[in-house]
């Protein structure tokens, strides 16, 4: 039977909202994969960093600017035990920088990913996909990685109706 994991790298602490600064709980990222959970039978994986970027959002995204120039790959506190169970997998992720985090980049290089469907899906605020999809592909090779969906993350909450025609143009609803 076909099995559907949703990995997802998510921040809370200090965040960007349409240019002002905002204290969250939950990041954007894990608001849209709860509604994911809520819409799709799949089993779910939060991507974290042994040493998590600062919450201060402006110290943050100079960290993670630093990952990407230096092509980092930050060591991650947990991992599934496979991927073999797995034909999908929706991968969820802010845009940090015009593509993912190097945090995702670490998740999936650890795997095969052959012949498996990644659904890509990029929280940000006005920056879209941005190249990430390229990227999920040379991080994946052998994946077929379908078209992304980004969702601008202050309207996290309110995505379900764009999620639900996405999950159901993936065959997934």
């Amino acid at each position: 039977m076909a099995k559907t994991l949703i990995a997802y790298f998510s921040r809370a602490d200090e965040n960007y909202f349409g240019g002002a600064m905002r204290y969250v709980k939950v990041g954007n990222t894990e608001i849209v994969c709860n509604i994911l959970r809520e819409l799709i039978p799949a089993d779910t994986f939060k991507i974290e960093m042994k040493e998590p970027y600062s919450p201060v959002y402006m110290t943050c995204i100079e960290e993670a600017k630093r990952d990407l120039r230096e092509k980092a790959r930050p060591e991650l506190i947990a991992w599934p035990e496979s991927m073999e169970d797995y034909d999908t997998v929706i991968l969820a992720y802010p845009n940090y920088w015009g593509t993912c985090p190097m945090a995702v980049a670490t998740f999936l290089e650890n795997y095969d990913f052959s012949g498996k469907t990644i659904l890509p899906l990029c929280t940000n605020e006005g920056s879209g996909m941005g190249v990430s999809e390229r990227d999920v592909k040379k991080y994946a090779p052998g994946a077929e990685v379908k078209k992304g969906l980004p969702i601008t993350g202050s309207a996290a909450a309110n995505s379900r109706g764009s999620l639900e025609r996405w999950l159901k143009a993936n065959g997934l609803r």
